[in-house]
């Protein structure tokens, strides 16, 4: 199978990659609202790639909106910014696109596209986590809707969103279909929004608290059919646990640029850091793991586009680079040595941002378990 890019597909990859320098500067970003930036995003195509134009988007497949987000990364777009962008595009506007009625797509997917609306994913709780089986958000069927009641944490885009895709128990005793899915206006009487947390890492990406009490949701803001949560949240998984882990595959492969420089420019005992061999060595690994990762995530996107089942690429695609990023930036901080804690050079801060790579999005063993289910064991 060939994963070589066409021309067009590197000429966008070029393209974004250069664009996204304004925006990334530290001093740029502190002067803009969110309001500003993402309108800044949406008009570089990252809030609605792989939407249809007829719907305000760009109307790519997975490949192409992956590749877009490895171009932005690449280009040195901040790695929580980009996590925003994907959390709002794969976990909620997909789910729209693919789940809502005529009616409510026509309504929203303009607005999410065009960066007039955010969309906050409300799907993580307190106790019950990712496991969509066990929610403790409940949502009792009433005259023309249902009644949400409940509590969702680690809401990304939470705090500024306008629209919150969630996920909540309709029937307790109904197993894989009982649960359902719904898209929540934040101005919903009964819907509060928490404050942002104070969290180390993907700092761009403001996360909070989002409360149901006899929150009111009409019937057609239900996303598929009653019952059908775990699979509307699957299919959005597949589109976020190959698409989102692009922006690792970009930021990886800039550390490692930097990286290369770094060893080409500092001299230790008379000789530089290149000449030293674990230092190459470590070079060697952080590009082998880069490039297997790429292959795999960019066959998840292939089958995804091919209409193939791709739950195992998928889960091997999120685990090798999710993995992958972390090795590698803590690889990068040892190559920097103490520079890496000096924040003016951005390792430390990679490290943080590559930490939860293995957490969201289903843990490395969540996805050893997805893989190992693939194999048939």
């Amino acid at each position: 199978m060939d994963f070589s890019l066409s021309t067009e597909q590197q000429e966008r990859y070029d393209r974004i990659r250069t664009a996204v320098s304004e925006i990334s500067s530290p001093d740029s970003a502190a002067t803009r609202s969110h309001e500003e930036t993402w309108k800044e995003m949406a008009a570089l195509g990252l809030l609605g790639a792989a939407v249809p134009e007829e719907h305000g988007g760009g109307g790519f497949g997975a490949l192409d909106t992956a590749l877009l987000y490895e171009g932005a990364s690449d280009g040195g777009a901040d790695t929580g910014l980009l996590f925003a962008a994907a959390a709002h595009l794969f976990a909620c506007v997909r789910p729209v696109l693919e789940f809502a009625s005529p009616q409510t797509r026509k309504a929203l997917l303009p607005a999410l596209c065009s960066g007039e609306l955010t969309a906050g994913n409300a799907m993580t709780e307190p106790d019950a986590g990712s496991d969509i089986s066990r929610l403790e958000t409940t949502a009792t069927r009433v005259d023309g809707g249902y009644l949400l009641d409940g509590v969702k944490s680690f809401v990304s885009n939470g705090p500024v969103a306008g629209l919150y895709v969630t996920y909540a128990t309709t029937d307790p005793n109904g197993g894989y279909f009982g649960s359902t899915a719904f898209a929540v206006d934040r101005d919903s009487p009964g819907l509060v929004a928490g404050e942002p947390m104070k969290k180390s890492a993907l700092t761009a990406c403001q996360a909070g608290e989002v409360r149901f009490a006899r929150c009111f949701v009409p019937d057609d803001r239900v996303l598929g059919s009653p019952g059908q949560g775990q699979v509307v949240f699957q299919t959005s998984m597949r589109w976020e646990r190959s698409c989102l882990f692009a922006i690792y595959l970009g930021q990886q492969e800039r550390l490692i640029r930097r990286c290369l420089q770094h060893a080409l420019e500092r001299r230790q005992f008379g000789k530089r850091l290149a000449d030293f061999q674990p230092v190459a060595d470590r070079l060697a690994d952080m590009r082998l793991r880069l490039e297997s990762g790429r292959l795999l995530l960019y066959r998840a996107c292939t089958e995804i586009d091919a209409g193939q089942d791709p739950s195992l690429w998928v889960a091997l695609a999120k685990l090798a680079v999710s993995e992958a990023a972390v090795a590698t930036s803590l690889d990068a901080a040892r190559i920097f040595g103490g520079r890496a804690f000096l924040t003016e050079h951005g390792i430390e801060e990679q490290v943080r941002d590559a930490a939860p790579a293995t957490t969201f999005s289903g843990t490395s063993d969540i996805q050893r378990q997805l893989i190992a289910r693939e194999m048939g064991l």
